[in-house]
């Protein structure tokens, strides 16, 4: 019988995220986001309006939520946006934690990273290839300021 290959931590993350993002009720992206520290989850999120108000796919399921001054979603929050103020309600100290994306943060999201702490990023997708921006700006911005940001690829 042949030994069976015992998954990372990395991998089961993800594969946790993007089980997470088909939860999102968002009818333009599902995006799923994991926290961890020390290889346990602290955290976990997916895009979609805050908790207690509405699920666009149902209210709006040809076009989605109403956009803001900048074409975005008004309502949305962000996989990681969720995740981390999941954690932060909850007095989970992020300082050094890892967070798994199914889309590679924003640059919105990047500063609000930055600043609880997390050290390390894995990424799925591309957020500007998402996006047709010209480049990932809150990747950037990760690096920058000393973030680790890795692009996951299972193999």
């Amino acid at each position: 019988m042949e030994k069976e290959t015992i998954p990372s931590f990395d991998a089961i993350y993800m594969d946790l995220a993007s089980k997470l993002a088909k939860r999102s009720h968002c009818v333009k992206a599902h995006v799923g986001a994991v926290l961890t520290k020390e290889t346990r989850i602290v955290s976990l999120g997916y895009n979609g309006p805050p908790a207690g108000t509405h699920n666009c796919d149902e209210e709006w399921p040809e076009t989605g939520c109403p956009r803001d001054s900048k074409g975005s979603c008004s309502l949305a929050l962000h996989a990681e946006q969720n995740a981390i103020l999941y954690a932060s309600k909850n007095g989970i100290s992020m300082d050094g934690a890892t967070l798994y994306v199914t889309l590679s943060p924003c640059i919105s999201c990047a500063r609000v990273i930055f600043t609880v702490g997390i050290k390390k990023v894995f990424f799925k997708d591309s957020y500007a290839d998402f996006k047709k921006l010209p480049s990932d700006e809150g990747v950037d911005f990760l690096r920058k300021f000393g973030v680790e940001v890795i692009k996951y690829n299972h193999t």
